[in-house]
């Protein structure tokens, strides 16, 4: 039978199955096939006595996997069924290579030891949760994934036609010019498909794919998956419960249950495999809902042991040798098929898109910046050029430095640990390296920084009266801007690691000893410790004060006016306020030089710790496991 049905495959192959019926504009029914995507080289997966573990609190492991085995061919699509728990995800994680700690055994592509770095490049992984890049429309998504995975190589009219031929196949033309927040969800569900056909991958992995989705929707995309996989790919995806309509549309089933292979075969052999153990499927009644309910232990743990045994005596996985298949080519000469600088071009053009289309949230910053000019203007309205309040132009400039500390801050901790999830997907698939990324992502944010940065300071400088000379203000927004982009740093820095709620709170908490370190021995002309001023000087807010002192009182500047109603002004000669308050023999240039050091080594540690996200080195693996038995431990606790 199963012979049969691999007849049968490969002679629907042949006739070209990919062919599928779609409406255009006018309701008319037009023939459209995915050309591009209908050459491709067989790719078989074998593997043999997988197992995989995760460390536990007292009880040292836990075993989730219990030494699978099995096979998922070309031209196949392939359902991993299981109850709640039963290791159907992890063993889809282990075998794209999503999850490497923890897992052994034997893993072959055409009969060859998969190569996990060839392997990755050669498939893609379509998560549970539909993760597209906000803000685009499904056409400019799509353009963006063709430009980064095709590249100048293909000339842009070949690259609109194979997105043109997607969007076609997958019934998303008429989504087209939707913005993605607005697709419903089984657009979003074909769009996360659509974006990783761009690139023909021979290997498509996905994690219960109809999850949210309704019974109409469901069909559709097991239905595309079908078509995708008859093309010549294989399509291997965990999918919870499916109906038996659904269930049909697959050719393959592997059903796990307790970690163990339950079953392994064609979806017409599930209930005559059943009879064979003793269990009879009751008639009208869904097979994979009979076979979930089996390997869950509902009919009792035993039977598990029996499908065990059984599929491996009838079934048995024999590891396809060498000389059956060819192993798979990959250019290893090449990591990515474009440049960096392209890729570094076509992200900094899609980042600076999403930015000007985000316009709620430019709007209402812009609106906080001027609100806060009028504010802090007002709190100290004309002080910049009175010689009796030097000291409150003082705490002017320190304010200044809080702004720019908590404005640019707050708002990177709420979206960014978001964003990270997405670079997450698409590294994992090869869209782009990690360095033209981030280096788009560092560009894009200084124009609008600045911008906003120039407004404030535009509003408050001459409202408090501060010196109107071209080389002060200059310096005054050199300073801030810096002391902004130090401040995003940071956020994007824990963003990277913790989540939205934990970076919440690191992330404000964290500005409290910063500030305090920064105002040590403010005031006294007793010199300070050299323990204290280490200390303080590893606070970048002490050097963008400094920064902004100097550039209000430095350089020579004359003595201030004292206010008739004043009978002494101690402070209202410049010198002296920096003699009070241990700056008088600053430079600016130094204070300026370090924060760009700072902003360095914040922008370097937000790399490094990105990049630990993404492909964890051994230390941050053990870090990680540590953090995980300490949860486990509270937990039991």
């Amino acid at each position: 039978m199963e012979q049969q049905q691999q007849i049968d495959l490969k002679e629907q192959q042949q006739s070209c199955v990919v062919a599928t019926l779609a409406a255009n504009g006018n309701g008319e029914a037009t023939f459209t096939t995915l050309a591009h995507l209908t050459k491709m080289t067989p790719v078989n997966i074998d593997f043999n006595d997988v197992t995989y573990s995760v460390p536990t609190g007292r009880k040292g492991s836990k075993l989730i996997l219990r030494g699978v085995s099995g096979r998922f061919r070309s031209g196949q699509l392939t359902a991993i069924l299981g109850p709640s728990g039963a290791g159907k995800s992890t063993l889809l994680n282990v075998l794209a290579g999503y999850k490497c700690e923890g897992a052994a055994g034997i893993i072959n592509i055409n009969g060859h030891p998969r190569d996990l770095k060839d392997f990755r490049r050669t498939s893609c992984y379509i998560m549970q949760e539909d993760l597209v890049q906000p803000k685009l429309t499904v056409r400019e998504a799509m353009y963006f994934a063709a430009d980064l995975k095709l590249g100048s190589k293909v000339s842009k009219s070949d690259r609109k036609a194979v997105v043109d031929d997607i969007l076609v196949t997958l019934r998303l033309h008429a989504a087209r010019n939707t913005v993605t927040e607005r697709l419903s969800g089984g657009e979003r569900k074909r769009l996360s498909i659509a974006l990783e056909l761009v690139n023909n991958p021979p290997v498509i992995f996905l994690d219960e794919p109809t999850t949210g989705l309704d019974e109409l929707s469901s069909v559709q995309c097991i239905d595309l998956l079908q078509r995708v996989a008859l093309s010549g790919r294989t399509v291997i995806c965990s999918i919870h419960t499916p109906s038996a309509n659904i269930l049909a549309k697959f050719h393959h089933v592997y059903c796990v249950a307790a970690g163990q292979c339950s079953y392994r075969g064609p979806v017409s052999d599930i209930v005559p495999f059943m009879s064979r153990i003793g269990l009879e499927c009751p008639k009208h009644y869904n097979p994979a809902d009979f076979l979930i309910e089996v390997s869950s232990g509902e009919y009792g743990y035993d039977w598990i042991d029996r499908m065990v045994v059984k599929i491996d005596k009838r079934r048995p996985v024999v590891l396809q040798a060498k000389l059956d298949a060819p192993a798979y080519k990959f250019d290893k000469k090449e990591r990515f098929q474009i440049s960096w600088w392209e890729q570094f071009s076509i992200l900094f053009r899609r980042k600076m898109l999403q930015s000007l289309r985000d316009k709620n949230y430019l709007y209402l910053k812009i609106v906080l910046h001027i609100f806060l000019g009028f504010i802090i203007g007002g709190l100290f309205l004309d002080i910049g050029n009175d010689g009796s309040k030097t000291l409150f132009n003082f705490g002017f400039c320190f304010t200044c430095i809080i702004v720019f500390l908590y404005i640019p801050m707050l708002p990177v901790l709420l979206h960014f640990p978001q964003e990270v999830q997405l670079i997450k997907r698409e590294h994992f698939n090869r869209w782009y390296d990690l360095g033209p990324y981030f280096s788009a992502l560092t560009v894009s944010n200084i124009p609008a920084q600045l911008i906003l940065c120039v407004l404030y300071l535009s509003m408050v400088y001459p409202i408090t009266s501060q010196p109107i000379e071209a080389p002060r203000f200059i310096m005054f927004i050199a300073t801030c801007m810096v002391c902004a982009l130090i401040a995003e740093s940071m956020a994007m820095a824990i963003g990277s690691t913790l989540s939205i709620v934990n970076g919440m709170f690191v992330g404000p908490a964290l500005t409290v000893p910063l500030m305090l370190f920064a105002v040590q021995g403010i005031g006294d002309e007793a010199p300070l410790p050299i323990y204290r001023k280490i200390i303080m000087y590893c606070s970048y807010i002490r050097y963008g004060l400094e920064g902004l002192i100097v550039a209000t009182y430095g350089n020579n500047r004359a003595k201030l006016p004292c206010p008739e109603e004043e009978i002494y002004c101690h402070y209202a000669v410049p010198r002296q306020l920096l003699r009070a308050m241990g700056m008088e023999n600053l430079v600016y240039w130094v204070d300026l030089v370090a924060l760009f050091v700072i902003l360095f080594l914040l922008r370097a540690l937000t790399y490094y710790l990105l990049r630990q996200r993404l492909r964890p080195n051994k230390t941050f693996r053990a870090l990680h496991v540590i953090g995980r038995l300490v949860k486990s431990h509270l937990s039991m606790d």
